[in-house]
Order: structure tokens, then sequence, then C-alpha cells
């Protein structure tokens, strides 16, 4: 291209549809001014009939095309519409597309008047036809409504590269990238010139051509190249140039492969640890501009620790694409659906439109590394599926195809058997044996797991927190001992809006390893301690007996990847655990890092204290049966080790009574001084993250943004601002539901309501920029936790 036009602000907006709206003459002051990306309806958090954006609506753009541009090809671009999209041009029909989650283009260079205004009229359906997938039956998922990407209007040359495939071979002995160029008509001897830049911008391979025809096809040389991965996600940038129009886009030299004995990436085997994504937000559903994309990305792979997204069900965007090259994380993608398939022609067909659009648009990602190609949990449907894995093959001889089901043994005619394994329900058996599943001589990817066997609320009990927690341990863990599968992907990285059918009846999914706000649950802490990067120490339990059935705690859980931890109570050191020989006793043992019993709260206090005068043997028999009262309370800790209790009751004199006050003493402290706990985590030596445990006397109001400075460009730009209910000691208080009040100054806008009440003691919202430039104020207001003010810069930068 030569130039873009960007069609993202000013748009008019009807919730209403009449054929009349689509006229170039139609008089649109009634409408409403949106920008793009938009939702056909904000809907609230929960409680709502989904049938509220199940409708057809209009969107009109009012844009003078420039006489300079006369002579040029000008291809309009939708990046994604939900779910059908009618396009007129100064009131001519021009093009149409179905399906919600790939891009469509259509050259509209006869269709338009420079100099003067032209009127680009849609027409959205975004009702739940069954003529589209994923729908004719029900869906666990929304699927929204609306323009809810970018619009553009690209300028070219009328010679001019319409697409650019780029595919890395032989990467790991004599590297080549093979280049096909695709041209928007037959060329008549016009030179093409092709650069490839390293990320300083210098050129490493370089071919010029004079050509005719439709298509080049070409190999290049990339000898000494650095390749991708998801530890070192080096890119390299490949520019096509016929004169004066071009085309660029980014390329990973790596290889991927499945095995029977794994996945491998670059020839080494990488174990995959991954979760699930639904690319949908609180009250706008899909629309949300690049930045709240990649800040998904970001969450997945530097917060959550994870090295594997899968797009489920569908494409997901460029942005978060994009972000995921450049961080390494990997993606396993799939064509939209869930379950069903439909014996109509035209919907049939539209699973093969949606694997070629899917491919098409995505192919150059190095991120991607599985394309899926068959409807989410559907049964065998060989007539199909053998048509949708041969034209995955025909469009990308480089990748695996995979498609994922939930039936065990299921005909297998993609390249890697996914399988979604729901057997763990919290006892011993994590996943199926391999041989249950599929051939032992195939690769095998767990493509979900837990989910909806668990759902989880972070105003949930603590246990039940903590079961999630373990119940993710468990899989993974049994994942990482298996030689025969590849990996595990867990469901999911969010809760989510569903349908009706789904969910705990207020139209939420709570499957994921944090809500849909992005805010962790205790089982986030799974996942975060497998990174290095960031320090991580998390306590399972608030230690208040209070909270558990019959006062009795239990196991309590550490979730770190510190080296050590160093236990504190009430400022006296009791306890230092090796966190390394701690591991080895753990029963998830086989994760790089596993979370592992707290196996002594009580330390050395028994042994040290002035009022009873225990030898050390002993002491060590009077602190086992006191960890034994709190796992299992005072009549279950009494007789699960008898006789050596009763001796040392006999020899110093001791009643059945003074168990309990040793208990209150050393564990509980009570009627005594309110009891903290400190854990200090050390890396190599180094303190380097402190948790605090204990009664609540103090709350306050924290508040976190995740960045400060909005830049508003093609788009309006988002950020997203997190409340927290906290103790004294920056715990989260779990059963606070606070109201918070939101007000701004108007250089941003809140997305949603503006009066909010805390979920499990927190909850976060989004603020997008409003066209204007300059330092935004939002003030918070709780009559329960004061006040705070979050300040952010706007700059606006429009191309």
């Amino acid at each position: 291209m030569i130039g873009k036009i960007n069609l993202n602000f000013d748009w008019k907006y009807s919730d209403t549809f009449k054929e009349e709206y689509l006229s170039a003459d139609y008089k649109d002051k009634s409408f409403k001014t949106v920008n793009i990306p938009h939702a056909n309806k904000e809907i609230p958090y929960n409680n709502f009939d989904e049938e509220i954006y199940q409708f057809i609506s209009c969107y009109r753009k009012h844009i003078v095309i420039d006489e300079a541009l006369k002579g040029k090809k000008l291809v309009l671009e939708f990046e994604a519409v939900a779910n059908a999209a009618d396009v007129y041009i100064n009131g001519q029909f021009a093009f149409s597309h179905k399906g919600s989650y790939t891009a469509f283009s259509h050259d509209i260079t006869d269709l338009v008047k420079y100099g003067e205004e032209n009127i680009i009229a849609v027409k959205v359906d975004s009702t739940e036809r069954d003529d589209i997938p994923p729908f004719g039956n029900v869906v666990d998922y929304l699927v929204y409504g609306g323009i809810y990407r970018e619009v553009y209007i690209y300028v070219h040359e009328d010679d001019y590269i319409s697409n650019m495939l780029l595919t890395p071979v032989n990467v790991l002995e004599e590297p080549q990238l093979e280049i096909d160029l695709k041209f928007n008509r037959d060329l008549q001897n016009k030179e093409v010139l092709i650069e490839v830049s390293d990320n300083a911008n210098n050129v490493v391979a370089r071919e010029t051509k004079t050509l005719s025809g439709k298509e080049y096809k070409t190999s290049l040389d990339m000898k000494g190249c650095i390749l991708w991965s998801n530890e070192n996600p080096y890119l390299y940038t490949v520019k096509a140039s016929i004169g004066e129009d071009s085309i660029e886009d980014r390329v990973g030299m790596r290889s991927v492969k499945f095995t029977r004995k794994g996945f491998f990436l670059n020839g080494k085997k990488l174990k995959i640890r991954g979760l699930n994504r639904h690319q949908s937000y609180p009250y706008v559903g899909y629309a949300m501009p690049a930045s709240a994309q990649i800040a998904d990305a970001d969450f997945l792979k530097y917060h959550l620790g994870v090295n594997l997204a899968r797009t489920s069900h569908y494409p997901n965007s460029k942005h978060f694409l994009n972000r995921c090259d450049e961080i390494g994380l990997l993606v396993f993608t799939e064509i939209p659906g869930w379950q069903f398939v439909s014996q109509k022609k035209e919907w049939r067909d539209m699973c093969l439109q949606h694997v070629e659009e899917m491919i098409v648009q995505d192919y150059n990602h190095p991120s991607i590394i599985l394309w899926g190609v068959r409807i989410n949990e559907s049964g065998d449907d060989d007539e199909l599926y053998t048509r949708t894995n041969a034209l995955a093959h025909s469009l990308d001889k480089s990748r695996q195809t995979s498609g994922v089901r939930c039936i065990p043994q299921s005909h297998l005619l993609e390249d890697v058997y996914s399988y979604n394994d729901f057997i763990h329900a919290g006892g011993k058996i994590a996943l199926l044996p391999k041989f249950i599943v599929c051939s032992l001589f195939k690769p095998l990817l767990i493509s979900e797991h837990n989910g909806h066997m668990f759902p989880t609320k972070t105003f949930d009990h603590e246990k039940k927190r903590q079961e999630h927690a373990l119940r993710h341990a468990r899989v993974l863990n049994a994942a990482y001992k298996s030689k025969g599968h590849a990996g595990a992907i867990g469901w999911c990285m969010s809760d989510y809006n569903t349908h009706k059918d789904f969910g705990s009846g207020d139209k939420i999914c709570y499957h994921g390893v944090s809500d849909m706000f992005r805010i962790d649950k205790l089982a986030a802490n799974t996942y975060k301690i497998q990174q290095k990067e960031i320090p991580v120490l998390e306590i399972s339990s608030n230690m208040e007996i209070g909270d558990t059935a019959g006062g009795q705690v239990g196991d309590v859980y550490i979730f770190t990847n510190c080296d050590e931890v160093r236990m504190s109570k009430n400022g006296v050191l009791v306890n230092t655990f090796d966190m390394n020989k701690e591991r080895k006793k753990s029963e998830f043992k086989y994760l790089p890092c596993p979370p592992t019993v707290l196996s002594d709260i009580i330390g050395n206090q028994i042994e040290n204290s002035d009022e009873y005068h225990f030898t050390p043997k002993d002491a060590k028999r009077m602190k086992k049966a006191l960890l034994d009262v709190k796992k299992y309370g005072t009549v279950g800790g009494i007789l699960h080790n008898p006789f050596t209790l009763l001796k040392c009751l006999v020899k110093y004199k001791l009643s059945v009574d003074s168990i309990t006050t040793m208990y209150g003493k050393f564990v509980t402290s009570w009627g005594g001084k309110q009891v903290s706990y400190k854990f200090e985590g050390y890396i190599n030596g180094e303190h380097v993250i402190t948790v605090e445990k204990g009664a609540v006397s103090e709350v306050s109001m924290a508040v976190k943004t995740d960045k400060d400075l909005l830049v508003e460009k093609d788009t309006y730009d988002v950020t997203r601002i997190e409340i927290k209910a906290e103790s004294q000691y920056g715990n989260v208080l779990p059963y606070d539901s606070s109201i918070v009040n939101i007000e701004t100054n108007g250089l941003v806008e809140v997305i949603g309501p503006k009066t909010i009440a805390l979920i499990g003691g927190q909850r976060a919202f989004w603020v997008k920029t409003a066209g204007k430039s300059g330092d935004a104020k939002i003030k918070l207001s709780s009559p329960t936790l004061g006040d705070k003010e979050v300040n952010l810069v706007i700059k606006k930068e429009q191309v």
C-alpha cells in the first residue's frame, strides 16, 4: 500500500434498521455518534436477556475522499463484524460477508466520489442465524454484535501485492524463507523488490525480479538467522515492493512439530502449559481496541506464566496475535464453532470459508503452531473434516492440523489428537491414560481441563478456592509426568458471559483462573509460579479457623517460585522452609515449581516455651499432635496418633484439655494477642517478596492502573483500573462488597456503570479516551473504603 485512511472515528449508529438507512441521501442526525471498535449493545455484567444484542443495526460513515487519490486503488477492509454485514457505498451495494471473526475487504475504487462526501453504510445482522457457524444449536459463549474490530481504506497503485505468505523452512540445517506473493492482477514486466531486515533494520536478504503474472514464489537464504522461540521471540521484517507500493509483515524463523513423544520447538522438547482465552470483556463483549488485546497476551505470558494460548473457539484479533509473536506466546487457533455441526450445505461450506480466511489472514504469525479445523467438541463428521483438513494442508504445508474433541478414540483425520479431558473430579485420576484417548503412536494434546467440573467464584469460601487451584495443579502435574502428552491447556483464562443454558444461572461461566475483570483467583497461582521472572508468594489460607468447617483448617498450601520462605509469628521467626526440599515432597513434584503444603506453622515455639518444658523429642511429638488437630479437628487430631500423645500427657502430668490450651497458644492464640503471620520469600539469598496474614483491624482501598499513559491513534485507547478492599496487611477481603462511585473529568469515559459493587473484595473497570488530550482525573469514592484519585495522561496522535 502507499497509504491508509483511518475510518474508526465518528460513525453514525442506529440500533434499529430500515432499508432507507442505506441510502446516500438519508439524514442520520438522529443517529448516535460512536467509534470503532463498537458493541451494538452494552450489556450488564450479569443477569440479562441474551437476546438484547441480537438485532439488525446500521452504521454510517461520512468521509471525503481526497482528489489527489484519483487514479489510485482503494480497498475497504473490515477486520471483523458480528455476525453478517452488507456494505453500501453511496447508496449502492458493494459487498457482503458472513462470519464474525475474520477480516473481509473489497475494492471500492469505482464506487467513491473524489473531492466530496461519501457515505459508507453497513447493515449489521447480529442475530444468531442458523446459516452461520457457530449457530444452529446451543453455544457456550456469546458472540455479541457490531463492528467490533477496526476499519480502514488501504490506498494502492494500480499494480500492487494483495498478499504475502512467509514460510520458514529447514531452519535447523540450511534455513530458507519461502515467500509467496499474490498480485491484484496480472503483472506486465513489473520490477518487484523483496528485502528481509533484522530487528536493527539491517537488510539480511534481498532479491529484485522483473515479473509478469498473478503470483510469484521465491526462497531466500537465511543462513545464520536467529531462531524465534518462546524465550527469544526474534522477528524479521519482510517488505515486498512494486515501485512505491509495498506490503510489509514480520516473520519468525522457527521449527514446530508435534510427535507421539510430545511437542518440539526448534528441535527441543517443550511441555505445553496453556490456558484457553475468550476474547470477551464485561459490558462491551468483543469490542475492545489493540491495547486491551495486547494486555491479554501480556497477562497470559508474563502474569500467568503460560507458554501457549488457545483462541477458543474462533480466530482472535490480529493485535493479540501480533503481541504473541513479539513475546513468544504460542498459539493454537481454530475455526468458530461449539459442538453442533449442521447438515445444511451453506453452513458446512462456511466452515471451509472460515478455514481459508483464518489461515490466509493469520498465516505469517510465528506464534501460531496449530490450526484447528474441526468444530470444538463436535462428533465425527468424516465428510466435512476430510475437506477442512485437506484445505488447511493445501493452504499451509508447514503447520500441522488438529481438531478439539471430547470423545476418546474418535476419527483422527488431522495430525494432532486434541482432547478435552474432564476426567478429574477431585480424586486420584487427573488425566486419562493416552491409550484410552487415542493411538499411542499419535500426538496427544489436552486442549481443555477443569473448567465446568469445578466452577469457582472469587467470593467462594477459601477451601473451595484452594481446591480449584489444586485441581489445576493435579492435571498439570499429570501432563508433565506423562511422556505421551504434549501438554495441557486449562479451561480457562477468565470467566465469561454465556447463554442461558450454561453458567451459574446469571449468564456467567465462572470457569476462569481469573474473573471477568482479569483479577486472579487462587488458581492463577498454580500457573504463575511456573515462571521465574516475577517473584510469586501466596498462602492459600487467611489462617482464620472461623472460615473453615468445624474449625478444621486442614492443609494450607504455599504457592511460590522462591528458593526459601521464612515464616514469623507475631514478629518472631518460627520456621524456615527450603522450598527445593519441600517441592521434592510435594504431590505435584513433576511440575517445574509445584505448590507445597505449609507443613509446620508451629516451628520451634513449643521447644522454646517457658511455660512447658518438653524435651526436644517430646516437643516434636506435641507439635505433631497439634498439627494433626489443625488438620483433622480436636477429636480427629487426638485419634490420629493417640498412644504417642497419651504417653506425653502422662509423662508431663497434663490433661486432655491442655491440648486445647496449647493449640490456642501455639496455633491460634485464642483469647491472647492477635496473631499475625509473616512469610518472606527469598531467591538466591535475596529477599524479594513478603506476605502477611492476620485478623482484619483496618480496611482500605487499593487501586492499581495497568498503564497511566493512553494514546489515541488509530482508534481510542483503554486502560484497566483495579480496585481492591484490603486489610492492613495488604490482603484482599474476599467477602467485601463495598460500593465504589467513579467520577471522571471528561477526558476519559467509563466502560460500564459508574457505580459498582466489589465482587469478592475486588473489581476492575476500563476507561477509554474521548478524543481529547490532557490530564485525566478519576475519583473513586466509597462510604466504607474512603476515596482515591487516579491520574492519567492522554495523548492524541490520530493518523
